[in-house]
């Protein structure tokens, strides 16, 4: 008589997929959608699907995938990220930090505070707000006369978006390219992208120490070759789209080489992020000779990070 525990083994030995095995690969990049391009047994394989417990995904990560009909990765190769995670977590919680303002004690007595910047408070409001959290007012009697910031933190980060973008050949724009778009793939000339702020980075930075500023682009699919290609990055003085040429700036600049459907970030020269604060150019530029590094990038978002005064 046969048992449970036997019909259940043969029922999953008949699931099994014999044709599955698990090799290590090297994630080239990580694309927009959170899947990752591979270097799979010698060829680059776009957009594997990964499981959930591969985390905090990145480009050079060794990572087990199950190979098949269609390869998945399991997770990463390697040591315990956990140090590095218990350092990012405390740069994103010293952030949102800033937005709060925190009571640092309480005290009380029969006279009045010693020390400067202390007010008279003549009313006292409390109240829940939407999230049912409890909230305290103090209506005071004149104006305030503590300090705007908290001495030694530096102003919160900032992200500038860019208000457009376009591409440009044969001196004017190339209604054929939706997305910023460096080379030539056709032999019809080469083409230059831009994205354009306004005036909104110098406005951002104006009074402030900027320390860095970090550029994310992804790189297009259906542009060019999938393999790994060189952003050839430009400053330029535009603040809108032009309608004749697109003039280059200082550059170029290789920051970033992604592969198809790859999402990137880069930091700016320090001569860049000056001139850019400083309002002196106003955005960001690609350009490129011929097929071997055509591409089209999307995204252009520039966070831009300051230091105490």
């Amino acid at each position: 008589m046969t048992s449970a525990a036997e019909l259940l083994g043969e029922q999953l030995a008949r699931q099994r997929r014999p044709h599955s095995r698990e090799v290590s690969a090297t994630v080239l990049d990580v694309t927009d959608s959170g899947r990752v391009n591979l270097m799979l047994l010698g060829a680059l394989v776009p957009d594997v699907p990964c499981t959930d417990s591969y985390r905090d995904r990145q480009a050079g990560d060794v990572v087990l995938v199950r190979v098949g009909a269609r390869p998945v990765v399991l997770y990463r190769l390697g040591d315990d990220p956990a140090e590095e995670d218990e350092t990012r977590i405390g740069q994103l919680a010293a952030d949102a930090a800033q937005d709060l303002i925190a009571v640092s004690a309480y005290t009380w007595g029969t006279g009045a505070p010693a020390g400067p910047g202390w007010q008279t408070v003549t009313q006292l409001y409390t109240r829940k707000d939407a999230n049912g959290v409890g909230q305290l007012y103090a209506q005071i009697a004149g104006a305030d006369t503590s300090p705007p910031e908290t001495p030694g933190r530096p102003p919160k980060s900032v992200v500038v978006s860019p208000t457009n973008s376009g591409s440009w050949r044969g001196g004017r724009p190339d209604e054929y390219a939706s997305s910023p778009t460096q080379g030539d793939w056709t032999g019809r000339g080469n083409r230059r992208g831009a994205w354009f702020y306004g005036t909104a980075i110098a406005s951002a930075c104006s009074g402030k120490t900027v320390s860095s500023m970090q550029v994310t682009f992804t790189r297009k699919r259906g542009a060019g070759r999938n393999n790994k290609v060189a952003m050839h990055l430009y400053l330029h003085d535009h603040t809108s789209a032009p309608s004749g040429q697109l003039v280059l700036g200082s550059g170029p600049e290789e920051l970033l080489r992604l592969s198809v459907g790859a999402k990137g970030r880069a930091t700016l020269p320090a001569s860049w992020r000056t001139a850019l604060a400083a309002g002196t150019v106003r955005g960001l530029a690609i350009y490129a000779s011929g097929r071997s590094d055509y591409a089209a990038f999307t995204g252009g978002s520039i966070k831009i990070s300051f230091s105490a005064s």
